[in-house]
C-alpha cells in the first residue's frame, strides 16, 4: 500500500512540475504581449495605420495579435458593436491564458490528503505491529513511523510550490488581461475619435 501512496504523490509532482513549466512558458510577457504590437498600437493613430498593424500582429501571433486583429478588422461595424466583439474575444483569450491552472489547483489539494492517507496507513501499519509483536520489535515501529512522516511531508513538498505558483500565474493573468484590455481600449478609442457615435 505504502508504494501505491508513494507512486500517487510521484505522479502528481511530475503533472505539477509540467504545468510549471508549461505555464511559465506560455504566460512570457514577451509572448502574451510582444513588444513589437505595443508599439505599433502605440503608434496607430488612423484607419490606415490599422493595415500596416494587422500586418505586425500577423507576424507576431499572441493573445494581444488576436484581439487586435479582431479589433481592426471590425472598425467598419459601430462602435459599440465592435467594442462588444472585442470583450467576447479578450474573455475568450483570457480562458486560454488560465488554461491547465485549474489542474495545479486541484494539486494543492490532493497532495495534502495523499500525504494524509499515507499518515493513516502508517500508522495502521504502526498499530497493526503493535498488536502482533507488542513494542519489543523496534525495526517495525520505525517503519511505521517513517512513512507516517515522509508521505506528510511529500504532500506538503508538492503542494507549497504548487500554490504558489498558481497564485503567482494567477496574478499574471490578470495583470496581462488587464494590460491587454488597456491597450486594445486605446487602440479602439483612437480609432472612432473622429467618427460621430
Amino acid at each position: 500500500m505504502d508504494i501505491l501512496i508513494y507512486a500517487l504523490l510521484g505522479l502528481t509532482s511530475v503533472i505539477g512540475l509540467a504545468i510549471i513549466g508549461e505555464r511559465a512558458l506560455a504566460l512570457r510577457w514577451a509572448k502574451v504581449v510582444p513588444p513589437e504590437i505595443a508599439a505599433a498600437l502605440a503608434s496607430s493613430r488612423s484607419r490606415p495605420d490599422a493595415q500596416m498593424l494587422a500586418r505586425v500582429c500577423e507576424q507576431k501571433p499572441s493573445p494581444l495579435g488576436r484581439l487586435v486583429l479582431l479589433a481592426a478588422g471590425n472598425l467598419d461595424r459601430p462602435k459599440e458593436e465592435a467594442v462588444e466583439a472585442l470583450q467576447s474575444a479578450a474573455r475568450h483569450e483570457v480562458v486560454r491564458l488560465e488554461r491547465r491552472l485549474v489542474v495545479l489547483e486541484i494539486i494543492v489539494g490532493i497532495a495534502p490528503l495523499l500525504g494524509l492517507v499515507g499518515t493513516i496507513v502508517g500508522m495502521m501499519t504502526l498499530f497493526g505491529n503493535v498488536g502482533q509483536t507488542g513494542l519489543n520489535d523496534v525495526a517495525r515501529l520505525a517503519g511505521g513511523i517513517g512513512l507516517i512522516l515522509k508521505t506528510t511531508l511529500i504532500g506538503l513538498l508538492i503542494a507549497i510550490p504548487a500554490l504558489i505558483a498558481w497564485s503567482y500565474f494567477n496574478k499574471k493573468v490578470e495583470v496581462l488581461a488587464v494590460e491587454m484590455e488597456a491597450l486594445c481600449a486605446e487602440f479602439i478609442r483612437r480609432q472612432y475619435v473622429d467618427k460621430k457615435p
